[in-house]
């Protein structure tokens, strides 16, 4: 048996390759600056400056994902280009990285190309390095570092556990993202199940998820017969406290609400 939650046949899901770079780049960023029940609350200004930063300095993490032969899109095999140049091409960005007045509908509006979600992953045995994220990070969602260290001190595997033993075992997904223009389709639900298959079939025992969004901690908690999930440590960001610089406590995610999670699915 397999999972058998299935997209509308208006949408294909294909491996991304690094022609999509900018695309999932896009998408991946406007959704965490301005979509994200976490980042759009905890960082309310200079949104296009932060979406620019992100996605200037998102090559690594996005490629790493891409080049790892782990990652997914799922494509609107309707979709109806806005400008006859996009039509030409297949598709294109037309972000203005000088225009810090943007807002979130003008860039929705820029993103002219059939791509509309996306599922990134890899092998976890080939590590990110997180050296390389610290650019996008720093200048877009700081906090995303303090989620990180949190799930990773409070995983109860320790934190030898937590690295597979060789390629082939575990596969980690760092990036779900969907237009906004398409939420509410079932297209994370389509693609993280269908990444389960795919990955069952190419023999891997597990897949790893961090999010920072109660939905889709929700998908990949509840996955479909024969896959079972458990979220190995959690944190609610409206009551996580942390020591402050001075020694005092604080609470680093407020006023965002939301359960921040990892998840394990085992697919064997």
């Amino acid at each position: 048996m397999t999972a058998t939650f299935k997209l509308s046949p208006r949408y294909e899901i294909r491996k991304l390759s690094p022609e999509h770079l900018d695309w999932s780049k896009a998408i991946l960023t406007h959704s965490n600056i301005f979509c994200s029940p976490v980042w759009k609350v905890l960082y309310p200004d200079d949104k296009a400056k932060r979406a620019y930063g992100m996605f200037t300095n998102l090559d690594y993490h996005v490629l790493h994902g891409i080049t790892s032969g782990h990652s997914y899109g799922a494509f609107d095999t309707e979709y109806k280009f806005k400008r006859p140049e996009s039509a030409a091409t297949g598709g294109k960005l037309y972000w203005d990285v000088d225009n810090l007045d943007a807002t979130s509908s003008e860039l929705l509006e820029q993103m002219d190309f059939p791509l509309v979600s996306i599922a990134l992953g890899y092998d976890g045995f080939h590590e990110l390095d997180i050296a390389r994220l610290v650019p996008f990070i720093n200048v877009s969602i700081p906090a995303v570092m303090i989620l990180f260290a949190t799930l990773n001190s409070t995983d109860p595997r320790g934190p030898e556990a937590q690295k597979p033993k060789a390629t082939g075992e575990v596969i980690v997904r760092n990036g779900t993202s969907t237009r906004e223009d398409y939420e509410g389709l079932g297209l994370a639900k389509g693609l993280a199940h269908y990444m389960m298959n795919e990955k069952a079939k190419e023999g891997f025992k597990a897949i790893q998820i961090d999010s920072a969004a109660t939905a889709v901690g929700k998908i990949w908690g509840n996955p479909p017969a024969p896959f079972t999930a458990e979220m190995t440590c959690s944190f609610e960001t409206a009551t996580f406290e942390m020591d402050g610089e001075d020694g005092e406590k604080m609470k680093p995610f407020l006023p965002a609400d939301q359960l921040c999670a990892r998840t394990i699915v085992t697919l064997a």
